[in-house]
């Protein structure tokens, strides 16, 4: 910022056209799932960032090339500052996410850098030059642009929410070939065509992308109603007196802390965390409560008991028909279970135990590791003693996340 006010914006007009590109797609950003953390795989504002990487790949418009005293393309610095301003505008009134922003920063100048250094060694200049093969050499561009931004979206997520780096960088590589290709290809479009058809051809190239960004923005009622019932089933347990206070929202956190431990992908993630809130649900069909909500200690087949119940009452909610069958097997021997069930009753047990009073934390886990022959899996358990070495039970933040997120959850 501090370079491009000293030496001047060169070329104003474009810088603002492309600046407009991608304040007006930061603003109609889709805000992301509660809980989806602040390096979410998915981006949600396509449009800016198809735009802030044709700006760094940018060479020349209406015929005439971009020019500020080099070869081709602008000033790395002024890529930063046009970038880091047009986001900074889109997001007026809203807290920015400062990973979010260092991570569009960053892949903007190293496209650029690239691409910059490129044209200054004649690589695209004079082999082949503006012919067959400049489009496939910012395609190849771009794809190492994404991978190096996919490189520092999983560290900052390890970073900030525990589990394996590779674990966190397979979540970004696989949300690329939806979306991440769709960017890609109207970023060089976006490119390349003003230098033929010159800047009004800017709306036209990102209109497919506009529309599909708006149109995941209308459709997000569904799942905030979703997460609404859900939350409400959760604390329905709560309010009845049939489970302690806090206990779904703790048996969530920390559900989602092992799947995470065990490589799950988000959506794995997700279908963990509802199934994880929601249960308890079927102790509201009891006559005679359990004694403080504790499942654990249960008969075998009255736990199966509640767990169809719960099932039951999941499959009226509208979620997907993969969380009931989560609550339905929740109490089966793990060997019958879905890998999120196991997690699920592997959790609760702990909680139970630890929480009742009847043990602590160290002697609930030994209590688990002895009934892995056919309670619990042996795998889960070690992962929860893993993740409970790195930090105390997170409490209530997966509940509240589901009702009262932040505006910006990225």
């Amino acid at each position: 910022m501090a370079w491009t006010a000293r030496h001047g914006l060169a070329q104003p007009r474009v810088a603002l056209a492309y600046g407009l590109l991608i304040a007006l797609g930061e603003a109609i950003r889709r805000r992301p799932p509660p809980g989806a953390g602040p390096t979410e795989p998915a981006d949600t504002a396509p449009v800016s960032a198809a735009g802030c990487i044709a700006y760094a790949l940018l060479d020349g418009v209406g015929g005439d090339p971009v020019t500020q005293g080099v070869p081709q393309g602008p000033q790395v610095p002024q890529v930063v500052a046009v970038v880091l301003g047009a986001t900074l505008a889109g997001a007026v009134g809203r807290r920015p996410a400062p990973d979010r922003l260092a991570r569009r920063v960053l892949h903007s100048a190293f496209a650029a850098l690239c691409c910059r250094a490129l044209h200054q060694l004649g690589a695209l200049a004079h082999r082949p030059g503006y012919g067959p093969y400049h489009a496939p050499a910012l395609l190849l561009l771009l794809a190492l642009t994404v991978l190096c931004d996919a490189l520092v979206a999983a560290a900052l997520a390890r970073s900030r929410q525990g589990g394996g780096y590779a674990t966190a960088l397979g979540e970004r590589l696989r949300a690329l070939p939806g979306l991440g290709t769709a960017v890609c290809a109207t970023a060089v479009v976006t490119a390349l065509a003003p230098r033929v058809a010159g800047l009004w051809v800017l709306p036209v190239c990102a209109l497919p992308l506009l529309v599909i960004q708006l149109s995941a923005r209308l459709g997000e009622p569904a799942p905030a109603t979703r997460r609404q019932t859900v939350a409400s089933l959760a604390r329905a347990t709560e309010i009845a007196g049939c489970t302690p206070a806090g206990h779904a929202g703790r048996v969530a956190a920390l559900s989602r802390a092992v799947g995470r431990e065990l490589g799950l992908s988000q959506e794995e993630l997700t279908v963990v965390e509802y199934a994880a809130l929601m249960h308890d649900v079927g102790q509201l069909s009891l006559v005679d409560p359990v004694p403080a909500g504790a499942t654990e200690p249960l008969p075998p087949e009255q736990r199966r008991r509640i767990a169809r119940l719960g099932g039951a009452v999941v499959r009226q909610t509208g979620v997907p028909a993969e969380v009931a069958r989560v609550v339905e097997h929740q109490a089966d021997p793990y060997r019958e279970a879905p890998l999120a069930a196991r997690i699920v009753r592997t959790v609760n047990a702990y909680e139970d135990l630890a929480a009742t009073g009847a043990c602590g934390p160290r002697r609930a886990l030994e209590r688990l590791r002895g009934a892995t022959a056919y309670d619990h899996e042996p795998g889960v358990v070690e992962a929860l003693a893993r993740v409970l070495a790195r930090q105390e039970p997170p409490g209530r933040a997966a509940l509240s996340a589901l009702t009262d997120a932040p505006a910006d959850a990225e």
